[in-house]
């Protein structure tokens, strides 16, 4: 099956300069929808997959309930979209492709997670790789954490990246490489 048949393209959207790619049609064919989940979750090589809001949820629920051996999905929120006790929430300034933001973690998500081999290893997730400035910054803010799991302190690790759409002629790959090894289902250009 050839998934980028079913990519939409919007050129200055949200802003001149900006072409959005729309992967809405990929949630409108429950087999579709299937087969691309099963796809995204056999590229992850963590239990655990952090996502962002919110394009990143529907896929990473999806591909947690993909059979693969992924056994957890991290929250990625934006401000104000996640309840919190003290202490508990992480805010991560990001670069987007149109401006600077931030998104927040729970401790406790990331506490739900599955470790292995002394690591809470994380598969970081989302729908599309551009200039990488979300991924970077929120991997660079995981792998700053450690959590305590049953009365044993891990440390956070981002193992990978795994995006359903990668645009190659945006720098988001090389800015990710340093931190983990990338990998993207369907890949397109710009131009």
């Amino acid at each position: 099956m050839n998934y980028s048949d079913f990519i939409k393209f919007y050129p200055d959207f949200p802003i001149k300069g900006v072409n959005f790619v729309d992967i809405i049609p990929f949630i409108q064919d429950k087999e579709l929808f299937r087969n691309l989940c099963n796809d995204l979750a056999a590229m992850c090589d963590a239990p655990n997959v952090a996502a962002p809001e919110a394009r990143g949820f529907l896929f990473g629920a999806g591909m947690l309930y993909a059979d693969s051996p992924i056994r957890n999905l991290i929250p990625l929120r934006k401000k104000g979209k996640l309840p919190f006790a003290e202490g508990d929430l992480v805010q991560v300034e990001i670069m987007k492709e149109y401006g600077p933001d931030h998104v927040y973690f729970r401790r406790s998500d990331l506490a739900a997670g599955v470790p292995e081999g002394g690591v809470l290893e994380v598969t970081f997730f989302d729908d599309i790789l551009a200039t990488g400035g979300t991924a970077r910054g929120l991997a660079q803010g995981l792998n700053m954490q450690k959590v305590v799991i049953d009365g044993k302190t891990y440390p956070v690790k981002v193992k990978d990246f795994v995006f359903l759409v990668e645009i190659d002629d945006l720098p988001g790959r090389s800015k990710l490489e340093e931190i983990a090894p990338v990998k993207s289902l369907i890949h397109v250009t710009e131009g």
